[in-house]
């Protein structure tokens, strides 16, 4: 839809059925009249509905609750109008309709799709392309009609859909074959955290996520910054005191700081710490014991001083002498470590890393949750100067994490070509298919068995960047486009 487009009237629906259709959880609505495909309007929210009936039974359980709480929203006197919507299909149905059926795709009970039959003898089901106005649109008008023209008419310029082209073809393909739900399950959980999104980001995330996954919203899963953990970017400043902007503070406590700093990060990587080990005038900065031992000691300053690697061999034999010598030890701190202190840790077995490079991989981590792997991450602990081992480590995960990126992005490039050439509306392809993609454009090429591993991988529940249908043997699996993975 290229050209702009005059909205002068407004259909009147339940301010339910509109909040359900701006968060994707319906494509379709119930008119009390036939309407022609391609007729454009705004959605006005009402608190009428088309039965007389009570909430409870007329939704079906998963959107009473947003019903309920949608209609005591609704001012009678002054309305705000969100959306406008394009009829794409009304069908007619009538009593041979099987309404059991009917009720599992839609968000209406069985009892009220009976009793539409009953008031009317025929269900309007209207097929409703749904896209956001650029302002709202304030009315105060109140009516009994079912659509109403705008005192204020605006132009949309460039539409934005609720859903792209192919979620929507696919939204549609589903409701015309009556095909339930696909997650029920998540669909429970869905609403029963959507009172919670507004006071708890972390229930806002998980909601958008579940939406994009269950197909209510074609949105990229873009992740926002964690307000908790803005901590993160002062890592390499706490440990740098040449970069450090507070020059008030004084070394004990910029010392204290970066311990804390640094406990944090490598909580947040997975070690599990032993907070009887705080640090302090003779004390060791830090013992991690799972999943294995790792001994530190922190330097804040602008250079790590010559006997560190004596002060925690010292340390770390005196604390714990039957751990120590099998366990990782590990230095942090600014600066390049002198001939002196590097010969030091060498012989004790001993990794030195930068602040900036324990950033760098608790970003990573923050970013990608679970994508350093702590054993793997032992072996890049090579005794002395560690930061390039590190970086070679982060690059290797971030070279992965593409991969996978790019797997998913030819599935959801052939979803798209198939739905232009054939308008399928929910294809799956074989693994050969998608390795024939991807192989035409990237490097370096794979085979079938590489790429079988990988779709399993991010069709796992756990993932859950793409479908899997199984078939009789791992070469006739199909795979097909769920939500993109971006990379940070």
């Amino acid at each position: 839809m290229s050209e702009s487009v005059l909205i002068d009237q407004a259909i009147c629906l339940p301010a339910q059925e509109v909040e359900a259709l701006i968060k994707g959880q319906t494509i379709a609505t119930i008119p009390r009249m036939f309407i022609d495909p391609g007729r454009q309007f705004a959605l006005y929210p009402t608190n009428t509905s088309t039965l007389s009936l009570p909430l409870e039974p007329y939704y079906n359980a998963n959107l009473q609750k947003i019903a309920v709480n949608n209609v005591a929203r609704v001012n009678s006197e002054r309305v705000l109008i969100k959306v406008w919507a394009k009829c794409e299909l009304c069908q007619i149905l009538d009593d041979t309709e099987p309404l059991d059926v009917l009720s599992k795709s839609t968000i209406w009970s069985k009892e009220a799709l009976k009793e539409v039959l009953l008031q009317y003898h025929y269900i309007f089901l209207a097929y409703l392309r749904v896209y956001e106005l650029d302002k709202p649109i304030e009315v105060s008008i109140t009516s009994t009609s079912q659509f109403i023209p705008l005192s204020q008419p605006t132009i949309v310029i460039e539409p934005k859909p609720v859903f792209n082209d192919r979620t929507f073809a696919q939204r549609k393909h589903q409701l015309e074959n009556r095909q339930p739900p696909l997650h029920p399950q998540l669909e429970e959980l869905q609403s029963a955290i959507a009172s919670l999104t507004i006071s708890q980001p972390a229930a806002k995330q998980l909601d958008d996520d579940i939406k994009v996954f269950l197909g209510w919203s074609s949105d990229k899963l873009i992740k926002l910054p964690d307000p908790d953990l803005a901590w993160i970017n002062d890592i390499a400043k706490l440990g740098d005191r040449s970069i450090e902007q507070d020059d008030k503070k004084t070394n004990y406590q910029a010392g204290t700081d970066f311990e804390n700093v640094v406990r944090d990060s490598l909580e947040l990587l997975g070690f599990t710490i032993d907070y009887a080990h705080k640090g302090g005038a003779g004390g060791l900065d830090l013992f991690c014991s799972k999943p294995y031992p790792l001994f530190g000691e922190c330097k804040a300053g602008r250079k790590i001083p010559n006997d560190t690697a004596v002060q925690l061999l010292n340390l770390g034999m005196l604390r714990r002498p039957d751990l120590f010598s099998q366990a990782a030890k590990l230095i942090i701190g600014p600066g390049e470590p002198t001939t002196q202190l590097q010969d030091a840790a060498k012989i004790q077995g001993m990794a030195i890393i930068k602040p900036e490079t324990l950033q760098k991989l608790v970003k990573l981590q923050s970013n990608h949750c679970n994508s350093v792997d702590l054993f793997k991450l032992k072996e890049y602990l090579k005794a002395g100067q560690s930061d390039e081992e590190i970086e070679k480590y982060i690059d290797q995960i971030y070279t992965d994490i593409n991969l996978r990126s790019q797997i998913i992005t030819a599935v959801k490039e052939l979803s798209e070509q198939d739905n232009e050439t054939a308008k399928a509306t929910h294809p799956s392809f074989t693994v050969t298919e998608i390795r024939v993609h991807y192989n035409a454009t990237h490097n370096p090429r794979l085979n079938d068995e590489v790429v079988h591993d990988l779709l399993i991988e991010l069709s796992s529940p756990l993932t859950g960047y793409l479908g899997r249908i199984k078939g009789s043997n791992w070469n006739s699996d199909r795979f097909y486009f769920l939500r993109d993975l971006l990379v940070n």
